[in-house]
């Protein structure tokens, strides 16, 4: 094991022990029979050149001094391909997203292994052992820094995550779709917030149309805006149909709105309808501040009627906070949680087990009103209805504190509360 740190400056001979130069860089490549990369050849910083030798002139590399079998001038010419990885160059020193902290950091250092006769790359170094180990303190790091000597290798990271990113000279770890499923929408906000804005675009990418979605909802709307500006307006009217429609309109509202009228043109149908409603109010009223995404059925149903209703909507409904119980009209007549339909007679009539007494705010309650309505009575969402209690929406906790307490922490709330899945 080494690490390339320990290597580059280091002396390279010929055949006859005459020194050509130093090591300036490993270029590796990737063969289907090798997850790593393997290293393909040495970039050695001649007296007027820089020389790529192919690493099958190499005699010994992970020595004090960098042998080759010729003499200089008769090494056969490397075929340098696109695909290869110019490992100090291209990645030293370069930042990566770390998918499991949720995280931005820089290489500090790459290990390589002897693996049958080829030099592997294994890791990447993020860790403060990495910088110690280049500017040559790592014995006295060892001694002052609790848990490096037990734990030398406890910043690296495999190189199976990583992948080199070649038009902004910068690195970041792959991110399968599998791995970016298990990511929670918040922790690729925050990745997202150490960024670079080309580096942003590049990672949005890879994200499908859910998981962008709901990860521009952990952002504030001014952000999501200079995310989503030179996104295509056709791939922007389908994010905006992801979302719920209160986020989908306050990232509207920042958008010129030229461009927001041409976005909801290209949504569906009912999606921009409740869009546009929302935009009618202002954005601390309850009727801006609302979502259109809630549930409800008819008073008419059995608790064994109202489970078969909510398993055919649940997927539509992504989020169940209550179960609102309205007439023909959309009044709003009753509510009950998910607890009081599990635990009511198949047989029993909603009518029976919903609370009659509804907590609700009126579209024109602004928001001060209904985070005192929402904390007064521990609510994880209160309905909104007009002057006749038709029912509207309803305002999640986090919309209906979001001047209370910071945005940070506002994001942090149990939004998984009620949840069907």
């Amino acid at each position: 094991m080494a690490f390339i740190s320990e290597l580059t400056g280091k002396p390279v001979t010929d055949i006859d022990g005459v020194k050509i130069g130093v090591l300036k860089d490993l270029v590796a490549r990737l063969y289907k029979e090798f997850n790593h990369p393997v290293v393909d050849a040495i970039v050695v910083q001649a007296k007027d050149e820089n020389l790529i030798i192919p690493y099958t002139e190499v005699v010994v590399l992970l020595a004090a001094s960098i042998s080759l079998r010729q003499s200089q001038g008769a090494f056969p010419k490397y075929n340098a391909q696109d695909e290869d990885i110019y490992l100090v160059e291209d990645v030293l020193d370069k930042q990566i997203i770390d998918t499991d902290g949720a995280r931005v950091v820089r290489v500090n250092d790459i290990e390589l292994v002897r693996v049958n006769g080829n030099i592997i790359v294994s890791n990447v170094d993020v860790g403060s052992s990495g910088i110690f180990r280049r500017i040559g303190l790592t014995k006295l790091a060892s001694k002052i820094i609790p848990g490096l000597r037990k734990e030398p290798n406890r910043g690296c990271i495999s190189w199976d995550f990583v992948e080199p990113l070649r038009h902004n000279q910068s690195m970041r770890l792959k991110v399968p779709a599998d791995k970016l499923a298990e990511l929670h929408p918040s922790d690729l906000a925050d990745i997202i917030s150490d960024l670079s804005h080309t580096e942003t675009g590049e990672f949005l990418d890879n994200l499908n149309l859910k998981q962008l979605a709901d990860t521009l909802e952990e952002i504030e709307p001014d952000y999501q805006a200079s995310l989503v500006k030179d996104m295509a307006d056709e791939k922007v009217a389908d994010i905006l149909e992801e979302m719920s429609p209160d986020e989908a309109a306050d990232l509207l509202a920042e958008l010129p709105a030229n461009r927001s009228e041409n976005l909801l043109e290209l949504m569906d149908d009912e999606e921009a309808r409740d869009v546009r409603k929302l935009l009618l109010f202002h954005e601390e009223s309850a009727g801006g501040l609302m979502t259109t995404d809630y549930v409800s059925i008819k008073p008419n149903l059995t608790a064994e009627q109202a489970i078969k209703k909510l398993r055919e909507i649940g997927e539509e409904a992504e989020l169940i906070y209550y179960v609102f119980v309205t007439d023909d009209e959309n009044h709003l007549i009753g509510v009950f949680s998910l607890t009081d339909l599990i635990m009511a007679q198949p047989k029993e009539k909603v009518t029976e087990f919903m609370h009659k007494r509804v907590v609700s705010v009126n579209l024109r309650d602004q928001q001060d009103e209904i985070a005192q309505v929402v904390s007064k009575y521990n609510l994880l969402a209160v309905p909104v209805v007009d002057d006749q209690n038709v029912m509207h929406g309803i305002v999640t906790t986090d919309d209906a504190l979001d001047k209370i307490i910071p945005t940070s922490w506002k994001k942090r709330l149990p939004r998984f509360f009620g949840t069907l899945k």
